[in-house]
């Protein structure tokens, strides 16, 4: 499907789409087996950005962007879009720090200490490609 309902702009279209959930799914490439891996997480609009976050700790999804920054995501029906984009860790403290106190990602402070979430959370922007797709 098209990244583009109607006229709508893709980000009216992901941001309508986060309002309703945050969940979405992501599909990297494997770093080592190199084939298609799907997981369920949550993605924010901070600041007119897009990010993929979660607690501290090693996970797959983001050692497979590190080794590929090439992704899909998979927003839920109603849209039901796959878009592709690219993942830019967020790698800085200081931005580390901003995203991770925005009131978008607030509930992961009830669960770690905020010094925590910036040392060890896998923190990534998401880009989307600049061709949303023919109309």
């Amino acid at each position: 499907m098209s990244a583009r309902r109607g006229r709508l702009p893709l980000t009216d279209l992901v941001n309508g789409a986060l309002a309703i959930s945050p969940v979405v799914e992501i599909t990297t490439t494997g770093r080592r087996s190199g084939r298609a891996s799907r997981v369920e997480i949550w993605m924010f609009a901070v600041d007119g950005r897009y990010i993929i976050t979660g607690t501290p700790g090693p996970r797959d999804w983001y050692a497979n962007l590190l080794a590929d920054d090439r992704l899909i995501i998979h927003l839920p029906p109603p849209e039901g879009l796959d878009l592709e984009a690219r993942a830019r860790p967020v790698l800085d403290p200081g931005a580390r720090r901003e995203v991770l106190t925005a009131p978008e990602t607030s509930w992961y402070r009830s669960e770690v200490p905020i010094e925590e979430l910036v040392a060890g959370s896998p923190v990534v922007e998401v880009v989307f490609d600049a061709r949303p797709g023919p109309d």
